[in-house]
């Protein structure tokens, strides 16, 4: 593994993953590597390179420390970056000095639907895609509308007294594995796809969160039960870990989603040919994060 100091060049033919650790932008670095593309990854601190895979370089870079993207970028030509509405700019300004000539995008399927246009959320991603269209790079959105890997949030509730506490059990979506996501971006990333990697980007099955928890429980051998909080109380919920009006906009995406707004599509078997991981797969392969 390679720490800072001399990064490879290869022509300006490097792609940089920038959050190489997180939950989508790991499958794009390890999609990458296995398509032998010369691939570089950054994270926050080195200390925790070791987490990515052998033989990996990494360089440390931060979003909203523009000071650390020049080295980052230097010499590449793609880059996979998390949607950063502090950064946006910086990152822009870096990117086409180090003559960058692609960015894919993680942005969000909101950013699509005509009911989301006071959304919090959808407006952040809405002003961040149109910095980067505003720019001489040439920038690929993966646009994702509810990602499996949201379930997660539940974890700490059903390992510590097998409960669920949640705003609109009722609320329907089509949960998107974060493996499906990397393949959009390291599609567009390779250049083997058209406009269609941008489009709504959701999983194949419409379920309530009611259904996704019972089949949580049903893989884990053992009742959850579910405790309905009011709007209130699950804005409440959700601002203990994000700002208020991002609190704000999850559960008003919940409402609508309650009522129908929130749909299915076939971008997966467009794009990739073959139909979305399930979210029964989604659960054996994160089982471990409930028990």
């Amino acid at each position: 593994m390679v720490f800072g100091g001399a990064l490879s060049r290869l022509d300006g033919m490097t792609t940089l993953v920038i959050g190489a650790r997180g939950s989508i932008g790991r499958h794009v670095l390890d999609q990458l590597l296995a398509a032998a593309v010369p691939v570089r990854a950054s994270v926050r601190s080195l200390a925790t390179a070791a987490e990515l895979p052998p033989g990996t370089e990494v360089v440390a870079a931060d979003l909203t420390r523009p000071e650390t993207l020049p080295e980052a970028l230097d010499g590449v030509r793609a880059v996979f970056v998390y949607a950063l509405a502090d950064g946006a700019e910086d990152f822009v300004r870096a990117a086409e000095k180090a003559g960058v000539e692609h960015v894919v995008l993680m942005s969000s399927g909101s950013v699509l639907l005509p009911w989301t246009q006071n959304n919090a959320i959808a407006r952040e991603h809405r002003e961040v895609e149109a910095v980067l269209a505003a720019s001489a790079l040439r920038c690929t959105p993966i646009r994702p509308l509810a990602l499996a890997n949201n379930a997660l949030g539940w974890s700490w509730g059903i390992r510590d007294d097998g409960a669920v506490r949640m705003a609109y059990p009722e609320a329907r979506t089509a949960p998107v594995h974060e493996r499906d996501v990397a393949a959009f971006a390291t599609e567009a990333l390779l250049g083997r796809a058209g406009a269609a990697v941008s489009d709504l980007l959701t999983g194949g099955e419409l379920l309530t969160q009611r259904e996704q928890v019972a089949m949580i429980a049903a893989a884990l051998g053992r009742p959850v039960r579910i405790e309905e909080l009011s709007p209130e109380e699950g804005r409440a919920s959700f601002a203990r870990f994000m700002p208020a009006a991002q609190a704000a906009a999850v559960v008003e995406f919940l409402a609508d989603a309650a009522t129908g707004g929130s749909p299915a599509t076939d971008t997966v078997v467009r794009v990739l040919g073959r139909p979305p991981l399930s979210f029964t797969r989604w659960i054996t392969e994160h089982i471990a994060d409930f028990q």
